[in-house]
This record gives structure tokens, C-alpha cells and sequence, in this order.
């Protein structure tokens, strides 16, 4: 019988891989690493948080597919993979419209303070004109950086708020991007032009830190930075010193480049910056549909076909 070894993460559904998989199903549960956790494994199933490199691969001889649970595949080495003859799969559909529905009101907190008018009138405030200067969304422009599906998604939500959409991806092009309303633009013009920046990017030698002290002095004093990518995209010590110094008025995160972060993190209690525990990604029903694919993406590698949702590794994680 074929064993598969999950990650100890709360977002993977042990039961649902179980009921789906004609194999044995084993939780590595922070005492066992990936590696020791189980005899003949042939199947992973990983989160974010769980690395997959070269030791993995040369140890686990019998090892046929990893499946991430979840979109970003930074955490798996992907060229060692395919030198093993391992199929990497993700699931890159399903929490699309969560992750955009929360960029959304991330951008909408930090435009309208939401979440400090909440804390001032807890401590026992009651004034419009508490904390910063709130100005209109309408008419203003938001920045893409990065136009995939969650992008685009974003782009669809923001259409009945008014504003213009830019958007920096030098792998879609310029008609693609009119066809949604969105003008392409190159990445310090966004920067410039952009009264409001979310990032979409995935992590790469090309992305990695891409908002950085420059980057944030070209943007608007009252602009917004949001992120619900990746925490690797901003440097984290440029994006405090912008905040305090009032650079740009606001910043809301889903994603750090440590999670948890510690206690002392630079981000987290300014009270500009508003910061979600990597959450973008949950409902309920994308958590039942998250399971069922991973479910299915295991199912197919065991049984030597190509997964529906396989990684090519000479192109796709790039």
C-alpha cells in the first residue's frame, strides 16, 4: 500500500486525504520530520511552511509526487525534483476570489482606517478626526504588481469603486491587459503612478524584495501597500521606516517573510499597518475545495498519470 506523509497544518484535512486515497495516510507532526515520519513514503502533502529539497528527495528512494497544499510552490525545489522523477503538483484555483476579496478589504481598512477608528473608540474615543488624514478612493489609481488570476480577480472587485488599474507583469501583455481595462505599465512607473500598490507576484530571483527603500520613496505620501502574496516581496525593515517616517500612510499584510513573526517584529503594532495571520486564503469552502484537490493530485501520481494540476519544472515555477 502506497504511504503518504502530510505536514502538521491545520489547513490540510487528514480525513478527506484518507476517505480519498487507497493508501496509508501519516501526519508528521513536529516530532517527525518528513524524512523519519514514515516507512516507503510515495506521496507527500506540504504547506508553506514545510520545506522540500534535495535531502527529502534522496532519502525518500520511493517518493512519486508532492503535493502543495496551496498555490505558491517556494518551498519545494522543484528542479530537484523532476532529477528524482518526482511529479510536484499545487492547487492553483481554490481560494481565488478569498485571496481577492481580502486584498480588497485590506485596501479599504488602510484607506479608511477601519481598523484604527475601531481601537481609538475601544479606548473609549469618539472622533472622525482621530489618526490620519482619510482621503477618497474614487478616482484614484491602483497598482498590480504581477496580473494573474488573483489579480485579475481584484481588478473585476474593484470596478464599482471608480478607480484606474495599472498593472506590472512582463508576462502578459498589453492587449491581454486592456482586455480587463487595465493599462500595463513598467515596475518604477507603477510605483510612481500608483496612488495604491497591492502585490501578486510570486517569489523569485527577479521578485524577491522587489519593494524596497527606493521603491517606496517613489510612491504616493498617502498610498496604501498591500500584500497578499508573498512576504519575501518587501523588504521588511525599508516598508517600518516608511511607515513611521510617513512615507506612505498605510500598509496592510497578509504575508511576512516569517511566520509567526516574533514579538518584536518591526511590522507588526505600528499603528498604520494592519497585519492578517497569512488568512487571505480561507473559507470553509475553500478548505473543502483546497483537500479535494490535493486528494485528487496525490490519487493521479500514484497511479502514474500526469496530475491535473503537475508543476512542468522547466517552465510553471519560474
Amino acid at each position: 500500500m502506497d504511504c503518504v506523509v502530510a505536514s502538521d497544518d491545520p489547513m490540510i484535512d487528514v480525513a478527506t486525504l484518507r476517505d480519498r486515497l487507497d493508501a496509508e495516510v501519516v501526519v508528521a507532526d513536529g516530532e517527525r520530520t518528513l524524512v523519519d515520519a514514515a516507512d516507503g513514503v510515495t506521496g507527500l502533502v506540504v504547506d508553506v511552511n514545510t520545506p522540500v529539497g534535495s535531502p527529502e528527495f534522496e532519502a525518500l528512494d520511493d517518493l512519486q509526487v508532492v503535493a502543495r497544499a496551496g498555490v505558491g510552490i517556494d518551498n519545494i525545489d522543484v528542479a530537484a525534483a523532476a532529477e528524482h522523477g518526482v511529479a510536484v503538483t499545487n492547487a492553483p484555483d481554490y481560494c481565488t476570489d478569498e485571496v481577492a476579496t481580502h486584498t480588497v478589504a485590506l485596501l479599504l481598512d488602510c484607506v479608511r482606517g477601519v481598523a484604527a477608528y475601531d481601537r481609538d473608540t475601544r479606548a473609549g474615543g469618539w472622533g472622525w478626526e482621530r489618526g490620519r488624514e482619510v482621503h477618497r478612493l474614487q478616482g484614484g489609481t491602483i497598482g498590480l504588481a504581477s496580473f494573474g488570476p488573483i489579480a485579475r480577480r481584484v481588478r473585476e472587485q474593484l470596478r464599482g469603486f471608480d478607480v484606474d488599474v495599472v498593472a506590472y507583469d512582463p508576462y502578459v501583455d498589453a492587449d491581454e491587459m486592456a482586455e480587463a481595462d487595465v493599462e500595463k505599465v513598467e515596475l518604477d512607473e507603477l510605483y510612481a503612478r500608483a496612488d495604491h500598490v497591492s502585490l501578486h507576484a510570486p517569489v523569485t530571483d527577479e521578485t524577491r524584495g522587489m519593494v524596497d527603500a527606493d521603491a517606496l520613496a517613489a510612491m504616493d505620501e498617502e498610498g496604501v501597500l498591500v500584500n497578499t502574496g508573498r512576504g519575501a516581496l518587501i523588504n521588511e525593515d525599508a516598508l517600518a521606516a516608511a511607515l513611521r517616517e510617513g512615507t506612505i500612510a498605510a500598509a496592510g499584510l497578509d504575508v511576512l517573510r516569517t511566520e509567526p513573526p516574533e514579538p518584536d517584529h518591526p511590522l507588526v503594532g505600528l499603528d498604520n499597518c494592519v497585519v492578517t495571520p497569512h488568512a487571505a486564503w480561507y473559507s470553509e469552502e475553500a478548505r473543502d475545495d483546497l483537500n479535494a484537490t490535493v486528494a485528487e493530485n496525490v490519487r493521479a501520481g500514484l497511479a502514474g498519470e500526469t496530475p491535473p494540476n503537475y508543476i512542468d519544472p522547466d517552465t510553471d515555477w519560474l
